[in-house]
């Protein structure tokens, strides 16, 4: 290959990369920064074990991520208006939820668990009719405790001040999914989590209806993290 023709091959590598670079695409990522492990705020920067992951993912995919931190209950809304291209967020899918949306294979397995000071154990989830009990708006939590007649619930936007208002004896109970149950147990010492038993969900990443490209593409980085270690090394960083 002479020089000349060497030059030109050089820029037009150039170029190409110049261009993979130029338009790779951004993946915009609804989630609420509320719900610890999985996505918190952290010196003013959004982490958790969903944002590691939804990183992980668009590594696979060849795409930058934007992360969009909103209220829960607008996350859904906001994928439908195409304000977010994905929605992870501790989100379990359910038959309501499939009507507006469609979800990636589950990434995780939860349940809800009741949080109660010390010494005032529920044993079963119907023991909350006639209570008062905080759960998080929108959040599976709410919908459980709705179903229990008598419950008197009471809507928060954040586990946080859910459990607030169980320090402070404005509520009797909370009901919050498992593993940011167990992140605030360990910091109060005089709450714990009820024997009462739930049924376990999976969470899942939310899609519009007609981005079944992109529901395609996710699932297939999922088993790419899966099989590489990338998965088991977040399970290990926030769940062990």
């Amino acid at each position: 290959m002479n020089m000349k023709m060497m030059k030109y091959f050089g820029m037009f590598i150039l170029m190409g990369m110049m261009s993979a670079v130029m338009f790779a695409k951004t993946l915009y990522v609804g989630t609420n920064a509320e719900f610890a492990p999985f996505e918190y705020l952290e010196k003013g920067k959004i982490t958790g074990f969903d944002i590691e992951l939804m990183n992980a993912l668009a590594k696979e995919m060849k795409m930058d991520i934007k992360i969009e931190n909103m209220a829960f209950d607008g996350l859904l809304p906001a994928l439908q208006m195409k304000k977010v291209d994905v929605v992870i967020a501790g989100m379990t899918e359910t038959p309501e939820r499939k009507k507006a949306v469609n979800f990636t294979k589950p990434y995780f397995k939860a349940k809800q668990v009741i949080i109660t000071k010390k010494g005032k154990d529920i044993k079963d989830f119907q023991e909350l009719s006639g209570k008062k009990v905080g759960v998080m708006l929108g959040f599976t939590g709410d919908a459980v405790v709705s179903d229990i007649k008598g419950a008197k619930v009471q809507r928060f936007d954040a586990t946080y001040s859910a459990v607030m208002a169980l320090e402070n004896g404005k509520v009797d109970a909370v009901v919050a999914d498992s593993e940011p149950a167990k992140k605030y147990i360990a910091s109060y010492k005089d709450l714990s989590i009820a024997s009462a038993k739930a049924e376990e969900e999976d969470y899942a990443i939310a899609v519009r209806k007609n981005d079944k490209t992109l529901l395609e593409n996710l699932n297939k980085a999922m088993e790419k993290v899966k099989a590489n270690g990338t998965y088991d090394v977040l399970l290990k960083k926030y769940f062990k």
